[in-house]
């Protein structure tokens, strides 16, 4: 079990807090799996002036998935047009 740490913008922050958003979408550049605690830190601020707030949250991670959007939007062009959603189901 690793712990990743991550920053994190106050208003996501603060949904994931309340039980609002269970969910993390997140650039791939690092190694992540299943088990692993995310630890979240929030940070606030504009640009140069961003800074950490103090405040974080761990969560566990029970379910890691990593996909190639641009295999995806080679092979299904309306994406590049409509985009795609991220779903959250209770």
């Amino acid at each position: 079990m690793a712990v990743i740490i991550k920053k994190i913008l106050p208003e996501w922050f603060d949904q994931i807090v309340s039980g609002q958003k269970k969910y993390e979408l997140r650039l791939a550049d690092f190694e992540i799996q299943d088990g692993d605690i995310l630890r979240l830190e929030e940070w606030a601020g504009e640009g140069v002036n961003r800074k950490a707030t103090g405040r974080f949250i761990e969560k566990k991670v029970n379910y890691v998935r990593k996909i190639d959007l641009q295999a995806w939007v080679d092979q299904q062009p309306e994406i590049k047009e409509k985009g795609f959603y991220v779903l959250q189901f209770d």
